[in-house]
C-alpha cells in the first residue's frame, strides 16, 4: 500500500529533476554560443 503512494511522488521529482537538467542544458548552451560571438566579434575588429 505505501508503494502505491510513494510511486507518483517519486515519478513526479524524476520529471521536475529532469525537467531542470534541460533547462540547464539549454542555458549553457546559449552561453556558449553567445561567447563565441563575442570572440568572433572581438577577432573581426
Amino acid at each position: 500500500m505505501k508503494l502505491l503512494r510513494i510511486t507518483p511522488i517519486a515519478i513526479l521529482a524524476c520529471v521536475l529533476a529532469l525537467t531542470a537538467c534541460a533547462n540547464t542544458v539549454r542555458g549553457v548552451g546559449k552561453d556558449v554560443k553567445s561567447t563565441a560571438r563575442a570572440v568572433k566579434d572581438t577577432v573581426a575588429n
